[in-house]
């Protein structure tokens, strides 16, 4: 319905389902490592985007993955098995009680503690990205969001070359599942850590979408909406340059904005 007109026609929606994620060094019994609310498609790349974001695979090279048994799942593409070359340690996912929602990839965790992963701040200086570029992600983010245009209820995070092209573009309905599935493409293709790499996303910046790109040495985050003071905070402390409100032909730099060209605003 719009204002007084009534129309009735089909709609498509965005699929959201469950995905339990498992890892498995070699002879060993699958550890349960979380379980996340999120939209179908890309599934090998979420879960090892989310072990590595996690800090549960450093060190750890990945051999293959399994989906879920047909034979005894409904939907088997719910469940993925990371076979990792050398063992995990249980205890590790049984401290952290990893449960995640589609809206909040930290609901559910053991304790606040938990949240923090080891993660060292990133070098300072390079790389310095000109004023147009940033100020071009979000319609080149917008552009690639085929599933947007049919939904318009996911969020996407994409990752740019420094001189603005498109390196890889994920949707979900969670942001931070997004970007996990953008960070696995990258780990499997072998490139982190991606420090001469942009990321935009969709809506704002919390804590843990600074934590992830830190973890995968990600130098700069723009987004197009604001970022809650945490991931402010975060930010500054790891030497990560945090955009936000990156709308039309303005946007504002809360940390470390060295990494932006603003020459030419200043007379230089």
């Amino acid at each position: 319905m719009r204002g007084i007109e009534l129309e009735v026609r089909d709609d498509i929606v965005v699929g959201e389902e469950p995905l339990e994620i498992r890892a498995a060094g070699p002879r060993q019994t699958p550890v349960n490592v979380a379980v996340t609310m999120r939209t179908p498609g890309f599934e090998e790349e979420l879960a090892i985007g989310f072990l590595t974001t996690e800090g549960l695979l450093e060190g750890n090279e990945v051999l293959g993955f399994e989906i879920g048994d047909p034979g005894f799942m409904a939907e088997p593409d719910d469940a993925i098995l990371v076979r990792l070359a050398r063992r995990l340690d249980p205890a590790i996912a049984e401290r952290r009680n990893f449960v995640a929602t589609a809206s909040c990839g930290i609901c559910g965790k053991a304790s606040i503690d938990d949240v923090a992963v080891r993660c060292e701040p990133l070098p300072k200086g390079l790389p310095v990205v000109a004023r147009s570029v940033i100020l071009s992600l979000p319609i080149a983010l917008r552009d690639a969001q085929a599933a947007f245009d049919r939904t318009g209820g996911l969020h996407a995070a994409g990752l740019f070359e420094t001189d603005g092209r498109p390196v890889v573009v994920r949707e979900d309905v969670g942001r931070h599942n997004a970007l996990d599935k953008v960070i696995g493409s990258r780990v499997r293709a072998r490139e982190l850590p991606l420090w001469d790499r942009i990321l935009m996303v969709s809506g704002r910046v919390s804590f843990e979408i600074v934590q992830k790109a830190a973890v995968a040495g990600i130098p700069i985050i723009c987004a197009v909406s604001a970022p809650s003071d945490l991931a402010v905070r975060l930010a500054d402390r790891l030497g990560v340059t945090l955009v936000g409100f990156l709308r039309g032909d303005g946007f504002n730099v809360y940390t470390h904005d060295g990494r932006i060209d603003l020459r030419d605003l200043m007379g230089i």
